[in-house]
């Protein structure tokens, strides 16, 4: 169902209707002698009772579905005071912004990893038609698709990059990660009259069965790293040194003696402790 406009006029004009109907009948009422002068009293007096109903202040910011006896009419959503069908029933709908925080989930990541994820989600109703009669909860609603948008997104990337797979992950494309979930839940929500404004992972860990377990690995990872540059940049700087001490002429090196300085650099500079110098007073042979 698709939100319409519903009919209404200035509310204090509809006020100067009821004084009217009330204005007439008490005239009508207090001049007539016969009997039909009451009945018609009577009747304008209803009117007048009957146009009160169509009343309505709308705050701004929120609208009101407008149904008279089950068929629906349309939607106000301006802001003010009306005065719509008399004897329509009417159902406030909020279209402020707001806030939901999924409850923490322990869902798998794309490679089977238990993890737990939560998110917040930030929307507002855009169609009160379709929040009011095309769902049976709106905001219900939005939780449970909310959640179930979560699990498909957590499912679809891996926590994080260990095997150098490349590719998005969890951990590493928080904001490509939070607008495919924008993407996916708006899609869940547009039938629900829902505009999703952002959505936002606001928790991320691995299981605590396997937390520790992953922790070393990233650790190992790390250190595996990290010694592959520094001995790079050994390498690096004990090939200078060879080559300088050449170039210069400062020492004759047979392949023995440059063996012998070669490993004595690379133990001194990938050392992870301060090395202790050795002198030695006598011929290498």
């Amino acid at each position: 169902m698709q939100e319409k406009k519903a009919w209404a006029l200035n509310g204090f004009v509809g006020i100067l209707l009821v004084l009217l109907w009330f204005a007439i009948g008490g005239f009508i009422g207090a001049t007539s002698d016969g009997v039909g002068g009451p009945i018609v009293a009577i009747v304008f007096l209803f009117l007048g009772i009957l146009s009160l109903s169509g009343l309505q202040i709308v705050q701004p910011n929120q609208g009101y579905v407008v149904m008279f006896f089950g068929r629906y009419l349309g939607s106000l959503r301006e802001d003010g005071f009306w005065w719509t069908i008399p004897f329509s029933s009417r159902k406030k709908v909020s279209m402020r912004v707001r806030n939901f925080h999924t409850n923490q989930l322990k869902v798998n990541d794309v490679d089977g990893n238990p993890i737990e994820i939560a998110a917040v989600i930030v929307f507002n109703v855009v169609d009160s038609a379709k929040a009011m009669f095309d769902v049976d909860n709106y905001e219900r609603f939005v939780e449970i698709q909310s959640e179930i948008a979560l699990r498909h997104i957590a499912s679809y990337y891996p926590y994080d990059n260990l095997d150098d797979k490349g590719g998005f992950t969890l951990r590493a494309n928080a904001d490509e990660v939070a607008e495919q979930l924008q993407l996916d839940l708006q899609n869940r929500l547009a039938i629900a009259g829902v505009k999703v404004l952002e959505a936002r992972l606001t928790h991320l860990a691995y299981s605590a069965e396997i937390a520790h377990a992953m922790l070393q690995r990233q650790q190992a990872s790390a250190i595996l790293a990290a010694r592959a540059l520094i001995v790079e940049g050994a390498v690096g700087m004990v090939k200078m040194a060879i080559q300088k001490l050449q170039a210069e002429g400062v020492v004759e090196l047979d392949e023995e003696r440059k063996a012998a300085m070669i490993n004595n650099l690379m133990v001194s500079i990938v050392s992870d402790r301060g090395t202790q110098p050795i002198v030695n007073a006598g011929s290498l042979y």
